[in-house]
């Protein structure tokens, strides 16, 4: 039996319920993995990382299974907000500095660019159609001293990041088209752009079929054992015998699989509102007409956009437990939020409704990297809420890791990932940090 941080509710195919992302397109089928069978590599978990991987190593002429709990982008890869930018994680440029030093830093700022680029660049090879939009993104500052902040930093961000980063004053908001309720300004930085990720899994997974890669839904890992030449992986149908392992389940993993991962990770909850379409007068009377991705600066922060078809997406952090009465006071809660932020949108529907598990890690970093003492075997995991971008490199990274290629991963991204406190109630401490957090932005 798994050993879930969260409830069992969060790892049913039912969590997905009520996705917007899910009525906009179809997964290639993906059948249960059944009897027994051999691979090259096996890859646990169909999203992005998984999947990333999976295409690179099948061109290359590996061997290459994928089983997955569910089938291709069931988890976070297919239910998130679709912000491919930069970010994966939560060290911001001085703790990142004094923690690796400057060298370090401008290692990863190359990993951030070149994750948003693979983004890119896998969309244009596959032939992807991911309603791509959104010159950059914004941060708008949800208060004087936030905004302070910004002024201060603009020119340092442009200059580490080598892109355009422009300071949008109070003014300046209505007259782009980023008019929100109690925004005191913001930043525009030219990097990245939004999708719909949902598409974007599918069409990876289409493109590793393509590849000869075999990809098992309905096939959860249950069990991994070492034994002579590999592995043997367990699922409900059959068993799988592979040289090499990847596991690349994010927030989706388990303390036990393998014991190695016991409290390695931190899954968190984030939660997503899609409107009904907002018609160019409404839209007009708010102030909001840019499709500019966005978020503010809160620490417990917001992220929005007006998608191509005119729908308006909201999403946050929250929620300590997956059960009904959380996910119906988190909706309140976002819904309340929405309002706030965009008075003229009170009488527009907000009819889906979802929440995914991102993943954190104890060092604030992702981690790519061995499998304890385990030979050929690499886990790919934590990207801190933003792995649309960060995820598909990730995966890159570890199928070059698995076939001896050179990498481009700074060196503390393979440092081995600290324990978290508390064990497999780790996750109660998050009710404590989002207290403090909130209290945080209240300044």
């Amino acid at each position: 039996m798994s050993r879930h941080p969260y409830e069992s509710e969060a790892y049913e195919a039912g969590s997905i319920d009520g996705c917007y992302w899910a009525t906009t397109c179809d997964t290639p089928p993906a059948p249960p993995l059944e009897g027994e069978l051999r691979a090259g590599v096996a890859v646990i978990g169909a999203g992005f990382t998984g999947l990333s991987a999976a295409l690179h190593l099948a061109r290359t002429g590996a061997d290459v299974a994928v089983l997955d709990r569910h089938g291709p982008g069931w988890g976070a890869s297919g239910r998130n907000g679709g912000f491919a930018c930069i970010g994966g994680s939560k060290l911001d440029r001085g703790a990142m500095n004094a923690r690796h030093g400057t060298a370090a830093r401008v290692e990863w700022v190359r990993a951030e660019r070149a994750a948003i680029d693979l983004v890119a660049q896998l969309a244009g090879e596959l032939d992807l159609e991911i309603d791509r939009h959104s010159d950059g993104e914004a941060m708008l500052a949800h208060s004087q001293r936030e905004m302070a902040a910004i002024r201060a930093s603009a020119a340092g961000t442009a200059a580490e990041y080598g892109t355009t980063a422009a300071v949008l004053e109070p003014g300046d908001l209505a007259a782009r088209g980023l008019a929100a309720e109690g925004m005191h300004g913001g930043l525009h930085l030219r990097l990245g752009f939004g999708i719909n990720p949902r598409k974007y899994v599918a069409g990876l997974a289409r493109g590793a079929l393509a590849a000869g890669v075999r990809i098992h839904g309905g096939s959860p890992v249950s069990r991994i054992r070492r034994e002579a030449g590999g592995y043997l992986l367990e699922t409900p149908s059959g068993r799988l015998r592979a040289e090499k392992i990847l596991l690349a389940t994010n927030g989706y993993a388990s303390d036990d699989l393998p014991d190695w991962m016991r409290a390695r990770f931190l899954p968190v909850q984030s939660s997503v509102l899609v409107s009904r379409v907002i018609t160019p007068e409404e839209r007009a009377a708010q102030g909001w007409t840019s499709d500019l991705m966005a978020y503010d600066s809160r620490h417990l922060l917001h992220y929005f956009r007006m998608l191509p078809e005119g729908r308006f997406l909201f999403g946050m952090r929250g929620g300590i437990r997956w059960t009904p009465a959380t996910h119906a006071a988190i909706r309140r809660q976002m819904r309340a939020d929405f309002d706030a932020m965009f008075p003229a949108w009170t009488g527009v529907e907000t009819p889906y409704f979802w929440s995914g598990l991102a993943n954190l890690t104890r060092r604030l970093t992702p981690y790519v990297g061995q499998i304890g003492g385990w030979p050929g075997a690499v886990a790919a995991f934590g990207y801190h809420g933003n792995g649309v971008a960060m995820a598909s490199w990730s995966g890159l990274q570890a199928a070059k890791l698995l076939l001896g290629e050179a990498h481009e991963l700074p060196g503390f991204v393979m440092a081995e990932p600290r324990r978290f406190e508390l064990g497999r109630a780790r996750r109660l401490a998050l009710a404590g940090a989002y207290l403090w957090y909130g209290l945080l932005d209240r300044r």
